[in-house]
């Protein structure tokens, strides 16, 4: 007889703590990603070990889990594999699309204010002396220009999942486990993916994985098991006080006359903290936020159907377009700033000015899809659902 498997059980439900903090991620990528920008002192990188990043890798495992589980509890492997290859092969497209209007950006701008240093600023100045072998580098996610290697990271991460995906199902404990054995292996062995025209990728898919199957594990029922541990007062005060020990650390970057108060033993032990590789001070730093924000940001709060909240909901429901959307505008910002003035009050103007571009675009399509419900007479898909996959 065949033994019985105990499937996680997948919620349908709607998390807007989703939405909301994935199109804050993104809100914050795009701040990050202009050069001398002074609303980028606002962004999490500076007050700790990690940064928007490990916020966009673990949300998106999570939706893609909550997309997909039920297709393969339901239908099996070969449907819902097929379904997120599917998926994989849309979100590939919108790379390469995104990669020939941001090339052709930086090189219009490039050429027409004679300046080449913007090319290799954006690291496309290989592009533009060999343009045949880099699109077909390109086309092999081995060239990335500047602030393009997310969605490589997530292609990776994506043509890995069925098999993750079916693993979790049937065995939670050991496919985390085997995503931690992977983590240490990597570490150890310093694997990672050769990039063009030298180097490796940025974004270590072998090491971020831990944090995308993480979030899997979360959705598919991991949330729920840790939900003790996270309402003990002990898990809270040690989240707070490793918090305030990263804001320490970060604060002998910026003000080299507090170096002092960093032991040398212990700089010794901490640095390099690797972003590549996803150093475990970078996870741990991403797990104490995510405990304090589920302690203190319910699912049912009922702020966050608020007017005040909707715009960052709205830009995480349409994740992919957003970040394509922020990757462009974060370079046009760099120019305009450059080219014209870039004092602190047009650091502001026009970051807020791409945020509102960014929420405008991410309302345009809110009503759409609204209107082409209706039309068509089919049920809303999850809002959770749209970087992860187009079917629930």
């Amino acid at each position: 007889m065949a033994p019985v498997v105990q499937v996680p059980a997948v919620t349908t439900e709607r998390d807007l703590r989703l939405d909301l903090f994935r199109g804050i991620a993104l809100w914050l990528i795009f701040l990050d990603h202009v050069p001398n920008n002074i609303l980028a002192w606002f962004t999490i990188r500076n007050y700790g070990f990690s940064d928007a990043t490990e916020i966009f890798i673990f949300i998106s495992g999570y939706t893609a889990a909550f997309v997909y589980g039920r297709a393969m509890i339901d239908r099996g492997f070969i449907i819902a594999g097929a379904r997120i290859l599917k998926r994989t092969w849309q979100i590939y497209v919108a790379h390469v699309f995104l990669f020939s209007i941001y090339i052709a950006e930086i090189a219009y701008v490039a050429s027409s204010f004679e300046n080449p240093l913007y090319a290799e600023e954006m690291n496309a100045l290989d592009f533009l002396k060999n343009p045949d072998v880099t699109i077909l580098q390109a086309l092999l996610l081995k060239f990335k220009p500047a602030n393009m290697d997310v969605l490589p990271l997530y292609i990776v991460l994506l043509v890995m999942f069925p098999a993750v995906l079916w693993l979790l199902i049937r065995n939670a404990s050991v496919a985390l486990a085997a995503s931690v054995a992977l983590y240490v292996a990597t570490w150890e062995f310093g694997w990672n993916i050769a990039s063009y025209p030298t180097g490796h990728w940025f974004f270590n898919p072998f090491a971020w994985q831990l944090l995308f199957v993480f979030g899997a594990w979360c959705a598919l029922g991991g949330a729920a098991r840790l939900a003790p541990a996270l309402r003990s007062p002990i898990t809270m005060w040690l989240a707070i006080a490793y918090l305030l020990f990263a804001f320490g650390v970060t604060l002998t970057w910026y003000f080299p006359r507090l170096a002092f108060l960093m032991p040398r033993w212990l700089g010794e032990w901490m640095y390099p903290i690797d972003k590549t590789n996803l150093d475990v001070l970078r996870f741990a730093h991403f797990l104490a936020l995510a405990a304090l924000t589920v302690r203190f940001v319910p699912r049912d709060w009922p702020v966050l159907r608020s007017p005040w909240l909707r715009p960052a909901v709205l830009c995480g429901q349409h994740s992919l377009e957003i970040f394509c959307l922020g990757v462009f505008l974060a370079f046009a910002a760099h120019f305009v700033m450059v080219e014209f003035f870039g004092g602190t009050a047009m650091q502001v103007l026009i970051s807020m000015v791409g945020i509102a571009i960014m929420v405008g675009t991410a309302l345009m399509f809110s009503w759409y899809k609204r209107i082409e419900g209706r039309r068509s007479g089919t049920p809303k898909r999850p809002s959770d659902a749209d970087l992860a996959g187009g079917e629930a």
